[in-house]
């Protein structure tokens, strides 16, 4: 084991939670910090799955085709506040500029390690942990309205085949059996298997990090202002003023990482992808498994007493308040896609996802200053892909190899 050290986690999502649980099995003392506490932000309203096959951005090819009919077509699932348009620019045009074959790829190929094994990650991380009963190992379906459809989906599948991903196809008849629940306008499925889904993921995070806590990890609520360095070397953390003493900082903060990281010398292009989600509370009936609707790009998870809705993109900047038209919208697509099923009450929740250009994470040490490590930039995979960010963050600590190509998510990409 590598010496024991002091180690400040600041933001206390999956990433962050992850991180800790990994260092204090390395013997090290964590301190972990968030300005709303573990499991309040984007790990609480993800929409649950350990969506393994997630390794295709949205920035497909024939994207800049699509995006300004989608933003102009109210049941489509994009979403702009238009006064944050001159904001959004410069980001925006890097972003699309990814939108091609060549980056799918390579983005695909950066994310699988990550992402890849995810239940395996998840039930490793949680194991001995009273967070272990929220993780469900379960299929995970692409709902299309035909195979004409599924079709029109060709690019993705094909680059997912690739890295190995296979999936069993339900026509008509087949699918239904599968699952009752359905519209018969739905009538065609790619199944995966060997994927899994969080049946409360705000207390899934919040049980990690009391286990971090029962073994000695300390929780402070309170808000970052700086990670201080002197000759090159992390000393601590300011929070209000007040210098916490550590030996190792990591920014796990979300979309919020993105100042942090730039008084570390890392200028990250990040944005919010602001997400929706819409829980149907004591439904009639529940889905068997997890599912991706294509025709409204909504992810349906049944949970805990609920089924949660969620997969809307909104870009808007941080500060605008949810908007009315996406929560209108999943409850259309809700009951289109499970036309039978009725339900008790509905939770509305709007919160932010962590966009970097290129949409692959920043994961590793700061150039430059001993001690200083990141870990954010998830865009809509943080879920799926903490565990095995956390343990990456850990070997890297510790000075072990990862056997992962690191490079590809270094932060000295973006250092100024």
């Amino acid at each position: 084991m590598s010496e024991k050290k002091t180690i400040a986690i600041i933001g206390a999502g999956i990433v962050g939670v992850s991180t800790a649980v990994w260092l204090q099995r390395d013997g090290h003392d964590v301190i972990l910090i968030d300005k709303a506490g573990p499991g309040e932000g984007t790990s609480h309203g993800n929409g649950g799955v350990l969506a393994s096959c997630s390794i295709i951005p949205v920035t497909v090819p024939g994207l800049l085709k699509k995006a300004p009919r989608m933003l102009f077509d109210p049941s489509q699932p994009l979403f702009m506040k238009w006064g944050y348009v001159p904001k959004l620019l410069p980001w925006l045009t890097r972003y699309l500029k990814h939108a091609n074959a060549g980056d799918v790829e390579r983005i695909a190929a950066a994310l699988t390690p990550i992402v890849g094994d995810s239940l395996n990650d998840h039930q490793a991380l949680a194991q001995g942990t009273t967070a272990e009963r929220w993780i469900v190992p379960s299929d995970y379906l692409f709902l299309y309205e035909n195979r004409q459809h599924f079709e029109g989906d060709a690019f993705g599948w094909g680059v997912r085949r690739k890295h190995g991903f296979k999936w069993e196809e339900l026509e008509g008849a087949a699918f239904h059996a599968y699952d009752p629940i359905y519209s018969k306008d739905i009538g065609f499925a790619a199944k995966l298997s060997d994927h899994g889904h969080i049946t409360d993921p705000g207390r899934y995070v919040k049980d990690l990090a009391a286990h971090v806590e029962a073994n000695g990890g300390r929780v402070i609520r309170a808000a970052v202002e700086d990670v201080v360095h002197e000759n090159g070397k992390v000393s601590g953390v300011r929070v209000a003023g007040e210098t916490i003493p550590c030996d190792t900082a990591i920014v796990t903060a979300g979309v919020w990482s993105g100042p942090l990281a730039s008084k570390l010398g890392v200028s990250v292009p990040l944005e919010t992808e602001r997400g929706y989600h819409l829980e149907l509370v004591e439904p009639s009936a529940m889905p068997k498994s997890p599912v991706m609707v294509a025709s409204g790009k909504f992810v349906a998870t049944p949970m805990d007493g609920r089924i949660r809705l969620a997969g809307i993109v909104e870009f808007g900047g941080l500060d605008a308040p949810p908007s009315r038209a996406p929560f209108e919208l999943m409850r259309k697509n809700a009951r289109a896609a499970f036309p039978g099923v009725t339900w008790k009450d509905e939770v509305e929740w709007m919160g932010h996802r962590p966009a970097p250009a290129d949409s692959i994470p920043i994961i590793g040490e700061v150039p430059g200053i001993d001690g200083a490590f990141m870990g954010f930039g998830h865009h809509h995979i943080g879920l799926t892909g903490g565990p095995k960010t956390g343990r990456l963050l850990a070997q890297m600590i510790a000075g072990r190899t990862p056997n992962a190509d690191m490079s590809v998510y270094a932060p000295s990409r973006y250092a100024t």
